[in-house]
């Protein structure tokens, strides 16, 4: 599903910041360090369950939804669809399934956390197939990762890329690349920035954590990225976060944001998610936060990771929207496979 979203005459818009708006460090393409710290942790923004929530998680054995909240999965909205073209001059996207995006921004095409895996370590399989066949994919300018949970960077899909295509990534997860043949990859902490062809990428902050294997938790670091083209127009992808006071951060360094891609699933048990997953209203909240113009939901109908019903994310987005007394048509509730497009 394809739809075009023409903007209100430049009368009713509030009077864009130029895009050479200093918010961040700009570091050189290709940064790698050798010298971060051994740990983020202190980064966190919640500490890490310990023990006894592992054990009340597998006494109530609430890590799947009920057989009840699994009914809806026919329901889950599916509409693939040919991308829309997209100049220079205009941001499109287009939601592939979870957190990973097609968007064409400042005459590019970046990948966020990209996943076309039909299944993931520790999950089941795909509840809906991946929105865009691999072929029907654009030639990838670059890539950005949030952080390295299997389910959003996924070494099978990131093998179909060639090994010279532009990755940008965390503080600390450079190593994981190079050691896969990338040769142009650039390490990022919070509040730095790289630029490829006129498009800016800011890495910012998002309430979460990193862990791949049994010894390197917390030791690549986490967080959203920015993405500002010459005239201006900002999309943020938040990644995977809970909710917190960076969105009001990342808002005030980064005005005018025209499209946040904010995640609205895995949120239950909130005993146990609530720290690093938004839940719907909480995903709302954020997008005023950030000030942000449109909001497109993500993170949800794709894989079982919580015990929420599956379709439940939708509705509560919607009732909550709806609720805040925000525009209908800028909530930008797209199927798996749909695509808008922002038009100048």
């Amino acid at each position: 599903m394809t739809e075009r979203t023409a903007r209100p005459a430049p009368a009713a818009e509030a009077p864009r910041r130029p895009a050479a708006l200093p918010t961040s460090v700009l570091q050189p393409l290709g940064r790698l360090r050798a010298d971060w710290p051994r740990t983020f942790a202190d980064r966190l923004t919640a500490p890490l369950p310990g023990v006894r929530a592992l054990a009340r998680l597998a006494r109530e054995g609430a890590v799947r939804p009920r057989p009840e909240g699994l009914r809806d999965v026919p329901l889950l909205p599916f509409e693939p669809g040919p991308l829309p073209p997209a100049g220079p001059g205009t941001v499109a996207v287009t939601w592939a399934g979870h957190a990973s995006w097609i968007v064409r921004v400042g005459g590019l095409t970046v990948l966020t956390d990209p996943v076309w895996s039909r299944r993931i370590f520790g999950t089941p399989a795909r509840l809906t197939p991946v929105g865009v066949r691999w072929e029907d994919v654009p030639p990838v300018d670059a890539v950005v990762i949030s952080h390295n949970h299997f389910d959003h960077l996924d070494a099978p899909t990131l093998r179909r890329l060639p090994r010279t295509t532009p990755v940008l990534v965390p503080a600390g997860l450079g190593r994981w690349f190079l050691r896969r043949g990338f040769t142009r990859v650039t390490e990022l902490d919070w509040w730095e920035a790289a630029e490829l062809d006129g498009v800016r990428f800011d890495f910012v902050p998002a309430h979460h954590w990193s862990k791949r294997t049994l010894l390197d938790t917390c030791r690549s670091l986490w967080g959203g990225w920015v993405l500002t083209d010459t005239a201006g127009h900002r999309v943020y992808f938040a990644g995977d976060t809970g909710y917190g006071h960076w969105f009001a951060e990342i808002g005030r360094r980064h005005p005018g944001i025209d499209l946040a891609l904010l995640p609205i699933g895995a949120y239950a048990p909130r005993w146990w998610l609530s720290d690093v997953h938004t839940d719907p209203e909480e995903a709302v909240r954020a997008h005023q936060d950030l000030g942000a113009r449109r909001m497109a939901p993500m993170h949800w109908a794709t894989f079982v990771l919580s015990s929420e019903p599956v379709l439940e994310p939708l509705t509560r987005v919607r009732a909550a929207w709806t609720h805040a007394g925000l525009p209908r048509e800028h909530l930008w509730d797209l199927p798996v496979g749909g695509s808008r497009v922002l038009v100048p």
